[in-house]
């Protein structure tokens, strides 16, 4: 085995209100595309595996507890949303820009969902499940495999979803590039971005995209108010990360924690790759 990268990704959904997330069941719908989870019967998320644009599997129409949709419509709905980025920005994803030179952020190297490792179930109140996904590049070749691991469950205040990914190559190294474009990527619904009166905060007291932008820090939110409720949704960075999350966040609703930056480059001229041959690194994003 050449590499071997984990990250431990996750994120919690918040709803800063009296209500919060009940003690019913996740329940869940497989479908040829994707898998469109409930919690009470009240819609969560779509994680979908096979889109005709986007070519990696994401999750897309992501709610809080009340089926209050935190992630911009996909796709994207003129006149509602903004249209930009439609195809890169779908809901929650993982992705990146610069892996050994090929672009899985733009859509241009595909994310090729294999197959179902461990198929989804419902035990002591958490839906889990697995999936193995292929790296390929524009040649069709396999660059390395990814192991996808998700946990959802009720908190409460919220959902906390955790995801972790390995990522492995028998045959040839591959390495993290350095750049804006790389990590887990939310695109927030169009009414609590920072644009329409939303809030981004981080752990070190930044209030806003220009000030967290291009920041280390243990934790971002994005937060507004929809249906006079506030909600949003944020992201933390685990403890035993190698170093804090570098920050990529925009007033028009992304945020991006990127633990493969350093300083980052311009998404043109990537920088020199950051984690190469038999490393082995455990980070991520949890509570």
């Amino acid at each position: 085995m050449k590499s071997l990268v984990i990250w431990r990704s996750g994120l919690i959904i918040l709803v800063i209100t009296l209500r919060a997330a009940t003690a019913a069941d996740f329940g869940f719908e497989q479908k040829p595309d994707r898998l469109v989870i409930t919690h009470g019967g009240e819609p969560v998320a779509h994680y979908v595996w096979k889109d005709e644009h986007v070519l990696r599997p994401f999750f897309a129409h992501v709610c809080a507890p009340g089926g209050i949709q935190l992630t911009r419509n996909f796709p994207p709905i003129a006149g509602t949303d903004p249209t930009d980025h439609d195809a890169l920005h779908p809901g929650l994803w993982l992705a990146f820009g610069d892996l050994n030179g090929h672009d899985f952020w733009r859509n241009k190297a595909v994310v090729k969902h294999e197959r179902f490792l461990e198929t989804p179930r419902v035990n002591n109140g958490k839906l889990t499940f697995a999936t193995e996904n292929a790296f390929e590049t524009t040649k069709g070749e396999v660059l390395c495999k990814q192991i996808s691991r998700f946990s959802l469950a009720a908190r409460p205040a919220g959902y906390l979803l955790i995801w972790e990914a390995s990522f492995t190559s028998p045959d040839a190294d591959f390495a993290f590039g350095d750049q804006e474009e790389m990590g887990l990527g939310i695109r927030v619904t169009t009414p609590i971005t920072e644009k329409n009166g939303g809030t981004i905060r981080n752990s070190e007291g930044g209030t806003s995209a220009k000030a967290t932008w291009g920041k280390p820090a243990n934790w971002c939110d994005y937060s507004g108010t929809l249906k006079q409720r506030n909600v949003g949704i944020a992201i933390f960075s685990s403890p035993e990360n190698f170093r804090p999350c570098w920050w990529h966040n925009r007033d028009y609703g992304l945020f991006v924690a990127n633990l493969s930056a350093a300083k980052p480059s311009p998404a043109a001229k990537p920088a020199a790759s950051l984690l190469k041959k038999e490393t082995h690194s455990a980070f991520g994003l949890e509570c």
